[in-house]
């Protein structure tokens, strides 16, 4: 029994209920039973007590089937809808019952039923039913017994004010959770229109919900979070398809706020599935994490990054080492490490301190950067010493030693240019320091055929003071590792 479109004439929507729960009780359609809540209550025609259970509730249904198994006719002779809240609907219907049989008693008596509807979730359950039967010659034990129409209204009335100011309270207790909770809770259509939002979102991001519900979900998003949601999409798309998707879904992503800022949500969702597990809607928790995320970034930097020149660390060239020679091994293309030592980097501490050191060795770095590609990376391997790793150069030996040299001399003509460093002096005055300093380079290629990390550095290391001995400001071209012919 699913909601109806519009909900706009709840009179309608009570009447379809009504209609729908009377077409299938008068066609004994044994489908009936799955309408009826897992909270159901009800009074039967042929009992005097208050039946709580749904499974016996069930039973009686089937009892009712069973007796008369031919469908019936059912007279309408009025009705009344009421609608209790948003949730809770009543319907009341009058009606004669015409059995399959001829001259049946029954026919002259009116039949009172009343049906209490509740939406739970997406769909309407029966929740209470009462049937009342003024037929004094029924006996025990069978469907249709003698009740007092009176009193049954009567209980009937009681349990309805009491289960409807049972529900008040729940409703006032969910709203109550709902906009106190600095989570927000949303709900969104099998499209990924949102549906609805709650208040801390407002709070949170600065729209209102009327800013928000009707839009689609990746509005809430700034463009690097909603590609990331998109794949995030994607990737449940095809284990749902795979039969092996999750019922929760969680994802981090940067949303956008209505001032221009931006904040990072956890966001935990859950697809809404038809009996045939078609997604017809999502719904979810987004919880702000900016401030973990900026602790995670700070952590991130203290483990895998210079303090000092912001360059990656042995850490990181290590791990970034790895990966070049991996990518090696799978494409047979060479790589190539730099390794560098400044050649005058201690008298300009000696006279200026370690304050215009740092700045000597912050400008090297930017330097560094600004002569390789994006794809490479820049490391302080330790006090005045840097790595530079090029990636992904030729298959062929000749043409990736040809290239490497060329950067490797481009480093060091920018290094060997003059540094005009700004030093603060006691007074808070700054003074420029200009001072000279060269690099000596060692230059190796490598493979990921057999080469280890280690050898690597080793090697480049060792071509690092070959250039020292042979004059200092010079690029030496060491043994590629493993052993690769090349002609240089």
């Amino acid at each position: 029994m699913t909601t109806p479109t519009s909900v706009s004439n709840r009179d309608l929507l009570i009447r379809s209920l009504l209609d729908d729960y009377l077409a299938m009780y008068a066609g004994r359609d044994p489908r009936l039973i799955e309408r009826f809540s897992d909270n159901f209550s009800g009074y039967t025609g042929g009992g005097d007590f208050l039946v709580k259970d749904l499974r016996a509730w069930q039973d009686i249904t089937r009892q009712d089937f069973a007796q008369v198994p031919n469908p019936i006719r059912m007279e309408m002779l009025d009705m009344h809808l009421q609608d209790v809240s948003a949730d809770v609907v009543v319907a009341t219907a009058l009606f004669h019952i015409h059995l399959p049989m001829s001259d049946h008693v029954l026919a002259s008596e009116v039949v009172r039923l009343v049906l209490m509807f509740r939406l739970e979730g997406e769909v309407w359950k029966i929740v209470h039913s009462s049937f009342s039967i003024p037929y004094p010659m029924v006996q025990d034990g069978e469907v249709y017994p003698l009740k007092s129409l009176r009193e049954k209204n009567q209980v009937l009335e009681a349990l309805v004010e009491e289960r409807t100011h049972a529900l008040h309270e729940s409703e006032a207790l969910y709203r109550l959770l709902i906009e106190d909770t600095r989570d927000v809770l949303w709900k969104a259509d099998g499209h990924l229109f949102i549906t609805y939002i709650s208040p801390a979102d407002e709070r949170l991001r600065g729209f209102k919900a009327c800013e928000v519900v009707g839009h689609h979900v990746l509005e809430l998003f700034t463009p690097a979070g909603a590609e990331h949601v998109k794949e995030v999409l994607r990737v449940n798309r095809q284990a749902r398809a795979e039969g092996k998707s999750s019922p929760f879904v969680s994802f981090e992503a940067p949303h956008r706020c209505k001032d221009g800022r931006e904040l990072w949500g956890e966001v935990i969702s859950r697809a809404e599935v038809d009996t045939s597990g078609n997604v017809v809607g999502y719904h979810g928790i987004t919880r702000e994490i900016t401030q973990r995320k900026l602790l995670e970034e700070q952590v991130r930097q203290l483990a895998f990054f210079d303090p000092l020149t912001q360059l990656a660390n042995r850490r990181l060239l290590d791990d970034r080492l790895a990966q070049a020679l991996a990518a090696s091994k799978r494409s047979a293309r060479l790589c190539a490490l730099m390794f560098l030592d400044l050649d005058n980097f201690k008298p300009l501490n000696d006279l200026h301190g370690h304050a215009v050191g740092d700045l000597l060795l912050m400008e090297v770095g930017s330097r560094l950067q600004a002569c390789v590609r994006q794809m490479d990376t820049v490391a302080r391997f330790g006090g005045d010493e840097f790595v530079v790793l090029l990636g992904e150069l030729s298959t062929d030996p000749d043409q990736s030693a040809q290239q490497a040299c060329a950067v490797a001399e481009k480093v060091r003509e920018r290094l060997a240019e003059p540094y005009a460093l700004l030093a603060v002096q006691e007074d808070g005055t700054t003074q420029e320091v200009v001072h000279r300093c060269t690099a000596s380079i060692g230059l190796v290629l490598f493979s990921g055929k057999n080469a280890l990390p280690s050898e690597v550095v080793e090697a480049a290391d060792a071509a690092m003071y070959q250039a020292k001995e042979v004059g200092r400001n010079r690029v030496f071209f060491g043994s590629a590792i493993p052993s690769v012919e090349q002609g240089v």
